[in-house]
């Protein structure tokens, strides 16, 4: 049997508080807009490229 994937929606990287726009993670800076990095616990990392950063 196949796992199934689930994708994330893009709406949900996003909050809209007082009618402010804001993204909940970064962007990745090699991939560009649009490519969010997955936050962990001690790093940010983009799924796409593989680019990691260090959580301070």
């Amino acid at each position: 049997m196949a796992k199934e994937k689930v994708k994330k929606l893009k709406s949900t990287q996003y909050d809209v508080s007082s009618g402010v726009l804001k993204r909940k993670t970064k962007f990745c800076p090699k991939c560009g807009p649009g490519v969010f990095m997955a936050a962990h616990k001690n790093r940010y990392a983009c799924g796409l490229c593989g680019y990691m950063e260090k959580r301070s």
